[in-house]
């Protein structure tokens, strides 16, 4: 067994500066930061480029609606799944196949190292709202509930279905990971069929997940969604700490090594462990590290305040942010796989 991924799943974050403590620019080497090591499947240049009227994402093969407010008004939930009904009816720039992302389908869209909108700076997109988009994904914490995405600077947290926000097509297989959902839930939260809801779990998109997807190494555990290598215990300084520890903690784990390997996960590869599907935590149910806690630091800088830095919430999968300076947050190490 061991490492089968030719082509990272998970996506770089776009993040290209380093920053203190206080947020100030600082060099990268030596850091320990997202910008240093900037894993993940590169972005091609140009990224996007129009296809028949639709903006097609070279790095994720997913094809979006150019305009980022067609409904021009927010909807609820449940008006947004049969928005893109009536839009497949009519085929919408000559495709009948649209549908609302799924939250890892959505959050492909997004630029660690932007704000205002949180995309990349050569985007073609009209319309885009500084506020919540919708997804397809229900919450499992709280199945009244979907993930929904701030496009001013790209966290990621679960709204009831029944308030109104925006929404925006895409359509295509894609080369994401899938998201695990497995159910569909109504407006309310009651578990339904998903025959022709639109839902995550009704369309499935994304690649399926190896069988058995963890198999433990001498000195971690080894994803082989992803390539990456995980440190068995999900709670490395035993307490909460800030992200300059956080970042400390992790490269002190290299003294034991000939080469450094160990380094703070990004955001996008601590997302990457999160089952849709699941809660408390939200990883995949056989997972087999111990240890679990609620909140972890990324070697990710927010950009909307470099102050902070980009976290994940385990406890119900959303993708926050987090003080620097503030003892509040775990430390999970990641080292890239051996293949």
């Amino acid at each position: 067994m061991g490492t089968i991924i030719t082509d990272l799943p998970y996506l770089w974050t776009g993040q290209t500066s380093c920053h203190s403590i206080e947020g100030s620019p600082i060099p990268c080497a030596g850091s320990g930061q997202d910008a240093e090591y900037r894993r993940g499947r590169p972005w091609p240049v140009p990224r996007f480029e129009s296809q028949a009227g639709q903006v097609h994402d070279r790095l994720t093969g997913l094809s979006w609606a150019p305009d980022a407010n067609l409904a021009g008004y927010p909807l609820n939930w449940q008006e947004a799944l049969d928005f893109l009904v009536e839009l497949n009816a009519r085929r919408y720039l000559g495709s009948d196949d649209w549908r609302l992302p799924n939250r890892r389908e959505l959050r492909s869209l997004i630029s660690m190292q932007t704000r205002r909108p949180a995309l990349p700076t050569d985007h073609p997109f009209q319309n885009v709202f500084s506020g919540w988009y919708w997804s397809s994904t229900t919450a499992a914490i709280a199945p009244a509930h979907a993930w929904y995405l701030h496009m001013e600077g790209g966290r990621m947290f679960y709204g009831g279905k029944d308030q109104a926000f925006l929404l925006w097509p895409v359509r295509g297989k894609g080369r994401l990971p899938w998201t695990g959902q497995r159910h569909c839930y109504d407006e309310k939260g009651a578990p339904c069929p998903c025959a022709d809801t639109g839902q995550d779990a009704e369309w499935s998109m994304g690649t399926p997940w190896p069988r058995p997807r963890f198999i433990p190494h001498d000195d971690g555990i080894e994803d082989r969604l992803t390539g990456l290598i995980w440190w068995p215990s999900g709670d490395l300084t035993a307490n909460p700490v800030t992200w300059g520890q956080a970042l400390a903690a992790t490269r002190a784990l290299n003294t034991n090594y000939d080469k450094p390997c160990w380094r703070l996960p990004n955001i996008n590869e601590l997302e990457s462990l999160v089952d849709a599907d699941r809660y408390s935590p939200a990883v995949p149910e056989d997972s087999p590290f111990h240890h679990l806690r609620d909140v972890y630091w990324s070697s990710t800088t927010s950009m909307f305040e470099p102050d902070w830095a980009w976290a994940l919430y385990l406890d119900s999968g959303a993708v926050g942010v987090g003080r620097k300076d503030l003892a509040v947050y775990h430390v999970w190490p990641v080292r890239d796989g051996d293949g």
